[in-house]
């Protein structure tokens, strides 16, 4: 008889334990409060419009095909990649930018003309960042976290000192331009915390950027989603939408099933893919790991404020991906992470896929998704709402030279109190847990649970971190966790008799 996997959510990092439990042997189910596949990986589709709801960038393109090989297959066989070039365009104060093209060689170019002799201190720099990503993929992520002697090889302890500096000073060391600087400091802020509080060793994330270069799959990042959702349908998974789960249930220490829609249904094993804080809220108290102080206490990625905006015109002076540093950066991050409060003056960013992928706006339109990040927690009205769009696309309007106001057939926004409705996300983060210095690795929440027996977690708020490379990962490393658990049991079970 098969063992039966139970799985909350169905974000990347619950299908992709799924499909690696299902390769296994194992029968799997998944149960998703929404009424669409993907978790804060969602789609909304408006008029011709197509926007992602949520992560719109495609890194580490490796992970990904790392993904999909473990299955015999590719990412071709389920959408079509394009390296986008240019890879992203910064707007800066007094209408200077910088654009961002798709190799090394091209972003020395344009470093040098910011800065002279920045060309060669950047090539030192990703040299050193790629080492550090090569450390990081090969003998790091795929490790589960469980204790502080993972992070402990011949290549890591090298490395010892890059884990208490931090990516801000090691960046100031070689840079003295302001903008040089925002822009190395700007990949580590996928990984939820200020550049000042992220451990230096992160520097691969600029070799993600710089080395790696940025993609978009065609139709949207949702396009990963489905691809992920063909391939566990294919492997058997059995995938429940609008069907959230009300209980974790426990019996003797053991989780025993789930109750969803006021169903009692039962299985072998629970894997809880949202929201950790949920999850946990799922379980009678005394079965909790962490307390309501421990959450408090922890340092959280941002929450965002979103606008999903139809254009009936093309646009112009803009790329796929714009970033407007166009205010004092350490301001508005001092506002998210030390002094939360609405920002006064943010910075912003908005994407544009209608750009490079025609089929995502109706012809001569585009499509924008405009993002803030703002501290978790928040106040969230209309009214608020309202005023931060004004903001935004009046310093838009300025910036590449254009009116657009008058051009807009709708706006959606999510913020806040929707991260909470639709994600049941703590405090209505966006991102999860931030990954610093004492929130990495064997310090982040337990792919196992200490308390429940058969209970395991996965996502961006356990090991490794926030954002979509790493969250395929934690999927991988809960399904092996699980597996190795169970052989384990079988194997004191053939003992005992």
């Amino acid at each position: 008889m098969q063992t039966h996997v139970i799985i909350i959510g169905s974000g990347f990092s619950s299908l992709a334990a799924s499909c690696y439990l299902a390769q296994a042997g194992y029968k799997v189910t998944i149960y998703e409060k929404n009424d669409t596949v993907g978790g804060r990986a969602r789609q909304l589709t408006k008029d011709g419009f197509t926007f992602d709801i949520g992560p719109s960038w495609y890194w580490m393109p490796d992970v990904f095909e790392k993904f999909f090989q473990d299955f015999g297959v590719s990412t071709v066989d389920y959408y079509t990649l394009t390296k986008l070039n240019p890879a992203y365009k910064i707007f800066f104060e007094n209408n200077e930018s910088i654009t961002i093209e798709d190799t090394l060689e091209k972003i020395c170019i344009a470093f040098e003309a910011e800065e002279k002799g920045s060309a060669a201190k950047l090539k030192e720099f990703i040299a050193a960042a790629k080492h550090n990503y090569d450390i990081a993929i090969k003998e790091l992520v795929y490790r589960p976290g469980v204790s502080p002697l993972e992070l402990v090889t011949p290549a890591t302890i090298k490395k010892i000192g890059q884990f208490f500096s931090t990516i801000s000073k090691e960046v100031r060391k070689e840079f003295t331009n302001p903008k040089l600087i925002q822009i190395l400091e700007f990949p580590v802020l996928f990984l939820g915390a200020k550049p000042s509080d992220t451990p230096a060793f992160y520097s691969f994330m600029n070799y993600a950027d710089f080395g790696l270069g940025t993609w978009h799959p065609k139709g949207g990042m949702y396009q990963v989603i489905l691809g992920i959702e063909k391939l566990a349908r294919s492997l058997g998974v059995e995938i429940h939408t609008n069907a959230p789960v009300s209980e974790i249930s426990v019996s003797k220490g053991i989780a025993t099933g789930v109750v969803v829609n006021a169903t009692a249904i039962t299985a072998d094993v629970v894997l809880c893919g949202a929201d950790y804080h949920h999850g946990e809220s799922l379980l009678p108290a005394a079965y909790r790991q962490y307390s309501e102080q421990y959450w408090k206490r922890k340092t959280f990625a941002p929450s965002s404020l979103l606008f999903y905006v139809g254009f009936d015109k093309k646009l112009q002076n803009i790329e796929h991906h714009n970033l407007f540093f166009d205010t004092d950066f350490d301001l508005h991050a001092r506002e998210i992470y030390d002094d939360p409060k609405w920002p006064e003056e943010p910075l912003f960013y908005a994407n544009f896929t209608s750009v490079t992928d025609a089929g995502t706006a109706p012809e001569g339109c585009e499509n924008g998704f405009f993002l803030i990040p703002l501290a978790p927690g928040l106040e969230d009205t209309p009214t608020l709402r309202a005023n931060y769009f004004k903001k935004i696309i009046r310093r838009f309007e300025a910036l590449t030279d254009q009116n657009v106001s008058d051009h807009i057939i709708f706006k959606e926004s999510f913020c806040v109190t929707d991260f909470i409705k639709a994600y049941n996300s703590y405090k209505g983060n966006a991102y999860g847990m931030a990954n610093t210095l004492l929130q990495t690795a064997f310090l982040r929440p337990k792919l196992k649970s200490k308390k429940v027996t058969n209970l395991f977690f996965t996502g961006q708020l356990t090991v490794p971190g926030p954002g979509v490379p790493p969250s395929l990962i934690s999927g991988k490393l809960v399904a092996g966790m699980i597996e190795s658990h169970y052989k384990k049991s079988n194997m004191s079970n053939l003992q005992a008799v």
